[in-house]
């Protein structure tokens, strides 16, 4: 598995939560790349309320979480279908594990992941006896001891490799870089699978989707590119990311982040 991604895919007006917040990513333990994308570490003090927002991937989310007047807490966090927005205020600190979609499930094998769709659920309800894990990730102010924190809470939990968990991450993965791919059918019949047989595999072991998938990417390529070009040909990004149209893309980025897409990039952000 490659170092942790660089980009800011996902994340509204990332350069004004870079400037309010510490945001660093880090690689797990080597027996855990298969099933990571990385852990993400989060910490700030601030004189006003800040509130951000994601539009979240198709992954998993194990959360540690401190908050200025509350007792800290873990969450599993599954896939997000809308914009998530979190508010900041005071001091705070979060810790972060990003599943590879497909990643979660080892750790997890009876739950389908279409089960945690949408949810946030306290980390005893998914994986129980680990509620001891909270102050062992949210204490230390070395944050390489957190990052080993981490480490050792996912490898106490001894996942199982599971061919159809390795087959999912890899068929998102080819979603996720190749441009190409429009169609659900015209995909899963270049895998030598059905359609019903793909949604099934996504459902249980991703949760959402392959179509759900193919939108959600092209949505966090036309965010960066607003976030990132200095202007945006968006009729030609529509037609590049298989959009019947530019209309389409401003319905489908409007309904996803807030606001349509150039007024987002000369700088409205959603409320």
């Amino acid at each position: 598995m490659a170092a942790p991604r660089r980009d800011t895919r996902g994340i509204v007006d990332a350069a004004e939560l870079f400037a309010r917040v510490r945001f660093r990513r880090h690689e797990p333990a080597e027996p855990l790349r298969p099933y990571l994308e990385h852990y993400w570490l989060i910490d700030w003090d601030l004189p006003q309320p800040y509130a951000s927002h994601v539009v979240p991937h198709p992954s998993v989310n194990i959360v540690f979480q401190r908050y200025a007047g509350q007792d800290p807490f873990g969450e599993v966090a599954g896939i997000g279908l809308d914009l998530f927005t979190q508010k900041l205020e005071g001091r705070g600190r979060v810790c972060g594990i990003q599943f590879r979609p497909g990643g979660f499930r080892p750790f997890a094998p009876d739950r389908p992941l279409s089960s945690l769709t949408g949810q946030r659920l306290r980390l005893p309800e998914v994986l129980p006896d680990s509620g001891s894990a909270v102050a062992a990730v949210l204490d230390p102010d070395d944050e390489q001891a957190r990052v080993a924190a981490l480490d050792t809470f996912l490898l106490d939990l001894d996942p199982r490799p599971d061919p159809q968990a390795a087959l999912a991450t890899a068929l998102v993965d080819r979603i996720r870089t190749d441009r190409a791919i429009r169609h659900v059918g015209e995909f899963a019949e270049a895998q030598g699978m059905t359609v019903r047989a793909l949604q099934r595999l996504f459902s249980a072991y991703v949760g959402v989707g392959p179509k759900w998938i193919i939108l959600r990417y092209r949505i966090h390529e036309a965010l960066e590119h607003a976030e990132t070009a200095e202007t945006v040909n968006w009729a030609a990004l529509a037609a590049d990311l298989g959009y019947a149209d530019q209309a389409h893309l401003v319905r489908d980025f409007t309904a996803t982040v807030g606001v349509p897409p150039t007024a987002y990039a000369s700088g409205h952000q959603p409320s």
